[in-house]
This record gives structure tokens, sequence and C-alpha cells, in this order.
């Protein structure tokens, strides 16, 4: 329809966003995998090049295991910053700035076999981590408050889009073929800096968040151009107004501290809806889920050298599920995508756990285990350096399963629907729930727009 058509700019806004921010995520995590061998022999002639003798296994097993950790390190100190540095300087400044980090760290793995010092691999991994932190938060708050809260569901599930697209385009290039070589492992670990200089330079003719612009800097004049220009509309009355209300609502309350966010109860609720949903990627059994696919695929006769190309089609099934929810969102609203989701994520893995306890009865079974495998409603698909379950065996599905099935019934029946909702209506349906034993002491929602640390 045409009246979505108008909104290209923003659309343009979400690429743009997108590459710079959760794509980061998914190639960094993904891509790491492939250059293992190469990494650890490097780190090897390194070593015997400062102390004449080879470097213990162990050690450098070690030494990998930080580069592969360090980027969580990396990630937490970003996710901390997201807090201050977005209300200081800007969401677009602060992209800005982040983008320069990711440029910093793509430097560093370029020049690490000249300079012979596997420690810059693990300064480039941290940057990169403080990038995709920092990045990811910055990029939802950008776009969610430059979107009409038509396309909102929509606008801000991108980034789940282009979090897929990121561990497809790093499990491709990483494969033998491509970058995955060791001549070539520097420049695929260096390939983060050309989605920075992309968005570092494109960023540059988009304005600020017209809602940072409003709320926080009070500069309405601005905030309206911004919001013209980007949806190129000129009827801009309810937007302003919502605006307006929110910001009378915040006016004049200080930035909270994370202790204020934990034990405020006018935020329990929002806190808890975050919480859940955010601990059940990690805890709806992706990570093991992911390991078992290699033994499901031996199994089933699928060559060693074969595999990685198996994991990529696993990658890209992620990638059309999310594209497909994208589509759905904004029709079947955000509460029964993901309740639904997670009830068939564990029904999936009940009906796997099965499966895999029969799988010698006939030879058919492994391939009907790679068939759950790729049908599995991919919420999140990050990879690690360990291996679950190891004493479980199979077993250890029921613990994704009970988890699954909690998150499930969590987000069914207490979380209220924010479709098609207004900021200062959702907040209102969250205060019904903060104080639904207490209606006459009901108190001001406070919104924090920025946390310190």
């Amino acid at each position: 329809p045409e009246s979505r058509l108008q909104y290209w700019r923003l659309y343009l806004l979400s690429l743009v966003l997108g590459i710079g921010g959760s794509f980061q995520y998914g190639i960094q995590v993904s891509l790491i995998a492939s250059p293992a061998v190469h990494v650890q022999s490097f780190v090897n002639y390194t070593w015997m090049s400062r102390y004449g003798a080879p470097v213990d296994d162990s050690t450098n097993q070690l030494i990998w295991s930080f580069i592969v950790a360090v980027l969580s390190l990396g990630a937490w100190a970003g996710a901390i910053h997201s807090g201050s540095l977005p209300v200081h300087y800007g969401r677009k400044k602060a992209l800005l700035i982040n983008n320069v980090v990711a440029m910093v760290a793509a430097l560093l793995m370029v020049f690490s076999r000249m300079a012979k010092s596997f420690e810059m691999i693990l300064l480039g991994r941290f940057l990169y981590g403080y990038n995709v932190g920092l990045g990811l938060s910055v990029h939802l708050m950008y776009l969610g408050e430059s979107s009409p809260k038509k396309l909102r569901g929509f606008m801000t599930l991108t980034s789940s889009i282009f979090i897929g697209f990121g561990k497809v385009m790093g499990q491709i290039i990483g494969i033998k073929e491509i970058m995955g070589t060791e001549e070539m492992w520097p420049y695929l670990f260096a390939v983060s800096g050309i989605p920075a200089i992309l968005q570092f330079v494109l960023l540059l003719f988009f304005p600020e968040a017209p809602r940072y612009l409003y709320i926080d800097k009070g500069d309405t004049e601005g905030s309206h151009k911004a919001l013209q220009w980007l949806w190129q509309e000129d009827d801009l009355k309810l937007e302003l107004d919502d605006m307006q209300k929110e910001r009378q609502t915040t006016q004049g309350e200080k930035a909270k501290t994370v202790k204020d966010v934990l034990t405020s109860r006018c935020v329990r609720w929002q806190l808890l809806t975050l919480a859940i949903p955010c601990a059940g990627v990690q805890f709806c059994g992706i990570n093991a889920l992911y390991f078992y696919a290699f033994d499901i695929f031996r199994e089933s006769g699928v060559p060693e050298d074969q595999m990685h190309y198996l994991t990529i089609g696993i990658g890209a099934t992620e990638l059309i599920t999310i594209t497909l929810c994208s589509f759905l969102i904004d029709r079947a609203g955000r509460k029964k995508l993901m309740g639904y989701g997670y009830l068939l994520m564990g029904v999936t893995m009940c009906v796997l756990t099965v499966m895999l306890s029969i799988k010698d009865l006939n030879s058919w079974i492994p391939y009907v285990n790679i068939g759950l495998i790729f049908c599995c409603p991919w919420p999140s698909l990050l990879t690690s350096s360990y291996k679950p379950g190891e004493g479980l065996g199979q077993f250890c599905f029921l613990i994704f399963v009970a988890y699954s099935i909690f998150s499930s019934a969590f987000m069914l029946y207490f979380v209220p629907e924010t479709k098609g909702k207004m900021m200062v209506e959702i907040m209102e349906d969250f205060n019904k729930l903060n104080y639904k034993n207490r209606a006459a002491d009901v108190e001001k929602t406070e919104v924090a727009l920025a946390t310190k640390f």
C-alpha cells in the first residue's frame, strides 16, 4: 500500500542501523569457529618465536578459550555504556563512536599476524564485543524511537533479521573455499570493519531519533522536522501528543541507578517481562540442540567435511523464520508469537528427546531427527565453546522443555499485549500488574531515561 511506501526513508534507516548494529553480533558469533585451527597454530608460532619452545596444548586451548569468551566481556562493557552514552551524546553520535571502535578492532586483527601478537586478537575481540553490546542496544533504541506505532513491531524485529543474516554470512565466508584458510584468517576476523565503515558514512545522512530530540533534549522543532523527513507526512499531531505525555510523565525525574530499578515496585513486571524471555533465549535449549546437531548429522552418514554446509542450512532456517515473524508480528501480536513459539519449542524438544532415545531402532530415525532440528522455531542460535549435557545425554533437553513451557505460560497468561498501543497505554497496563493489590496506592510509573552505574 502507498501509505506504507511513504516510509521508505525509515526502511533505509533500518537497513543502515542493521548493517552496523545487530548484523555485527550475528557475524561475530558465527565466524569464530571456522579459523580455530589456524589461530591456535598462530599462537603456537608466536610462542615459539618468543620463548624458543612450543606452547603446551592446555595453554594453547586456554588462550583460544579467552579469544572466544572475551567477546562476551566486551559486550558486557558495551551494554553498561548503552545506558549513558546514547543519553549524553544522542543515539546517532553513540553509534558513530561505536563504529570507530569496530574499525580499530578490525585494524588490530589485520596487523596481528604481522606483529606476531595474539594479544592483539584478544584486544580486537574485546573491542568487537564492546561494539556488539553497545550497538545492539542503541540499534533498537534508535529504531523504536523513529518508527510509528503501526510499524514499531516490524521495524524493531528487523534487528533479529540482521542477527540471522549476520550468522549466515559468517558461516558462508568462514568456509575453507572463501576465507576459512590459513592465509585469510586475519582478514576474516577483520571483516566486521566493512559494515562499521558503511554505517559510519551512511548514518551521517539521517536525522537524530525524533523521540530523543523531543523527550530528552526538549527540541520540539527538531523532532518535528526529523519525523517529517522520515515519515514524509504532515499530520504528526498524535505522535507529538504521545511524546508530550511521555515527557510530562518523566519530567523532573532523576536518572535511576541499577539498585533503584531492581527494588522499585513500579517497574517490577517490566523487569520480569524483560528477564524471563531473555533468559529463555539461553535456557530454551538452542545451544544443546545446536551441538547435538553434529552428532545427528554424523549418525545419518553425513561426511565430516560436509557438516559445515549443513550448519549454513540451519542458519538459513533461522533467518527465514525470523523474516516470517517480522511480517506476522503486527498482525498476531508479540504476546502470541512469543508464547506459542516457546510452547512449540518445548513440544519439538520433547519429541526429539524420544526420537534420540530410540534412534537405533530403525535406520530412518536419524533423518527424522535432522528434520526436527530444521523445524524448530529458532528464536536465537548462539554458539559457544562447550558441549552441554555430557552426563544426561539427550535427556538434557527435558530441562529446556520445562523452561520453554514455563516461558510460554508466563507470556500467554501474565504479560499484556503491546500491539497497536502507545507507550503511555503500555505503561498503564503494567501499572495494573505492578499495583494490582494496592489500587489506592498507584504511583506514577517512573521511566528511566538513563542508567547510572
